[in-house]
This record gives C-alpha cells, structure tokens and sequence, in this order.
C-alpha cells in the first residue's frame, strides 16, 4: 500500500506538516543507506539477468501500483505487492528493492499533471520509494534465513514457511509503516483495519509467488499468458473495490442525512422554535429530574418564572414582529448572562423559566437582578421602543414537601407579586 495523500476535496488533509515531512526525508534516506550498504555486500546487480528484466520489473511495478483504489481516509491501496514478491523471488531481494524503490518512487509523479502541489507529491514519492525499500530488504533477508530460496521454483524444504514469513513480515512492516505516518499527521485511523484490504493485500503475495515459479520454470509464452489473465483479474478487483467504495460513501452519506434529521428532530422536540430556547416540555422534564437529584444529595435547586412587563401592549402598539423581536432578544440576555450549568426555557408566550441547579434562593435572587438590569439596559431603541423593555422574576427554592408543579406554582406566586409591586422587580 502507496502513502499516497488524500486528494481534493479535502485541501487541508494534503498538507504535509513538519512531522510527516522529517518521516519522509527520514525514510529515504534510511533507505538510500540499507540499499547501498547491501548492494556493497551484494556485488554486482543483476548477476544472473540483464536490463531487459530489471525493465520489465520496473515497467510491472508500476502497473500494479497503477491498479489500485483509494481508500476515503487512509490513502491508496494497490497491487504492488504482486511485484515487489515477484520480482524478489525471482531477483533476489537486494535488485527487487532497488527496482521496486524505483518505481514507487517515480509513480506519485503523474498526480502533477492532476493539481496537487509539488511538496506534497515529492514527499509522497520518498515515503513510499523509502518504506517499500526498507520493507523490502528486511522482509527478504527475514525469508533468506529460513531458508528460502531465489530464483524460488518449486515448494520444497523451507519454501512455504519461509513465503509465509516473507508475505506477513511484508504486510506488518507496511501497516507500522503506514501507522507511523498516519500518527504524525494526526489523521484517522478509522477502517485502517479491514478484512477487505488485508485480503488484497494478501493475495497479492500469493499470486506474486505463482508469478515467480511461472517466470522461472516454464516457457515465456505460459509466463505472459498468465500476467494477461492477472491483469484482468486485478482490473476487476480494482473495479469491484471502486464499486464497494462508492456504496460506502453512498451508506455513510445516507447515514449522516439520517443523523442530522434525528438531530434535527431531537431539536425540534425540545426547543422553542422562535427563541431557539427549550420549550416547555423538556422544562417539566428537566424540573422533575433536577428535584430527584436534589432530594437524593441535599443540594439546593432554585427556579425563577420570568416574564416580560406589558408585552401585550408592545404587540397592540407595534406589531407581533416586534413582539417576537423583543421575545428572541431577551432569550439572548438571558443565554449571554446565564451560567453554563443553567437551564432556560421559553415556558409560555412572554413567560421565561430557569433553572439554577446547586443554588439556594438568596444567590438565585442575585443572579436574576442581574438579567433584570441587563434587560432594562438593552438597545430597545433599535426596535422603535423608547420606553425600554423591563422584565419581572419570581423565585421559589425546592423544599423536600414540593413537587415540581407546587415548586414552579410557588415561583409563579412570586411572579405575580412582582407584578402587582409595580413590576421589573425580583421577588423570592
């Protein structure tokens, strides 16, 4: 699998920072450095093969990074392997490193040619040229020690636990690779472990071990017969695998539709749909949940039934577009002044409830002579109301003996003697 970027539409997630980059450098040159080290221990490349099949192996490294499909968040996933297996099997790992380095290194290329910035398609280029070289010269001496051979022919002595090691080493040192990298770009590792890719993953390096015995045992015109057949096999895969992508996009998108319209619903159901407010109902829910908790701890809990002075005379003398003016406006003083553990609600036309859990009656009367002088001060001018717009509070403080009806009809009893002291008064 290519590290390959997400590409647009996702702009942001293109971008390479300081992190990713130094792990690109850092891979390549790692992998410059084994590579050197091992062609030096080596001797000279392809001892056994001429140009011609260092070609052909670099041509069909790219072919099968060419075949692939790209995952939505973690990058490209290809056929590379059928390559990178065969050709070590059939080279040796020291020639399969550098030509399949080679080729990953010039593929990322071509996405120049499609927008994507310079920075982002070099430092993909040294990543993958770097990772599949190291994994390359680790996985192959891993298989050479158990005893496997190149050019490899038939399954004989340690041949198949030998392939075994070689194609899980392979997959593992790729997925730390690719995890690496994924970390410090902070991205999501979600569906990085899926039955789908490890399964094309491989059988890939089962079909590059088929390749590899083919190639090195019978005739040239069996060898390209088989890679005709591989080829559509792999072209319908890559096709099966787009199709399956485009259905998971169409299920996710579905879903998130889903999601928002029972969010969306959930809202609706509990909120006031002019002040953005909770509305009554889930006020008499949450009154009854908060006197359950306060009769089971001991703690205070505090109500306040506000209510805007006159509002009937704003709506005779100016118009309901007003009076709904005024309604959103003093739901926004009261959201703007009110603590982040209160609840307000929008408990009838002009009437406001809030709730102050954790608070006795005396710092709830503070609290609303605040909203008081707050609501008073506003910018009612801007509305066409030079007489000001004021707002009265009547506050009662649960005791174990009330209920929620009798605790919010003793903060309504308040409430109305405000009102009859004159109004724009807090009474408790």
């Amino acid at each position: 699998m290519e590290s390959v970027q997400k590409p647009v539409p996702a702009p942001q997630r293109d971008r390479w920072n300081r992190a990713e980059a130094a792990y690109a450098i850092t891979l390549f040159v790692a992998a410059a450095g084994a590579l050197a080290i091992a062609i030096a221990g080596h001797g000279p490349l392809l001892p056994d093969h001429g140009p011609g099949v260092a070609l052909f192996f670099l041509c069909y490294g790219l072919f099968t990074i060419s075949i692939g499909y790209r995952h939505p968040n973690l990058g490209y996933y290809s056929f590379d392997r059928v390559a990178q297996i065969a050709s070590m099997l059939v080279l040796g790992p020291v020639d399969a490193a550098w030509i399949n380095g080679l080729a990953s290194l010039l593929y990322p290329w071509h996405r120049l040619l499609k927008g994507e910035a310079l920075r982002n398609v070099a430092y993909a280029a040294l990543t993958n040229s770097g990772l599949m070289t190291l994994i390359i010269l680790a996985s192959g001496t891993l298989y050479s020690q158990l005893g496997g051979a190149y050019p490899l022919t038939d399954f004989s002595g340690n041949a198949i636990v030998a392939l075994v090691a070689l194609v899980v080493a392979m997959q593992l040192l790729n997925d730390l690779g690719m995890l690496a990298l994924l970390k410090l770009g902070r991205r999501s590792l979600s569906g990085f472990f899926n039955s789908f890719s490890y399964g094309i993953e491989l059988g890939s390096g089962a079909t590059a071990v088929l390749v590899a015995i083919v190639y090195n045992t019978l005739p040239t015109s069996v060898f390209a017969l088989l890679l005709v057949v591989l080829s559509i096999g792999m072209l319908a895969l890559q096709q099966f695998a787009n199709m399956r992508q485009a259905l998971e996009a169409i299920v996710a998108e579905r879903t998130q539709s889903l999601r928002e319209k029972t969010l969306e619903l959930e809202r609706q159901a509990t909120r006031d749909n002019l002040t953005d407010l909770y509305n009554r109902r889930y006020a008499d829910d949450y009154v009854a949940q908060q006197l359950e908790s306060a009769d089971r701890h001991g703690q205070p809990f505090s109500v306040a039934m506000g209510d805007i002075d006159l509002f009937k005379q704003i709506n005779d003398l100016h118009s309901h577009a007003t009076g709904d003016a005024v309604l959103r406006r003093v739901a926004d003083i009261l959201r703007a002044r009110c603590r982040a553990t209160d609840m307000i609600a929008r408990y009838g036309g002009e009437e406001f409830l809030i709730c102050f859990p954790h608070t006795d009656r005396k710092h709830a009367r503070a609290l609303c002579e605040e909203l008081r002088v707050a609501v008073q001060s506003g910018h009612w001018s801007q509305l066409g109301l030079a007489g000001g717009v004021t707002i009265s509070f009547g506050i009662a403080e649960y005791r174990p003996d009330l209920s929620p009806d009798r605790l919010l009809n003793a903060a309504d009893v308040q409430l109305y003697a405000a009102k009859n002291r004159g109004r724009n008064l807090v009474v408790a």
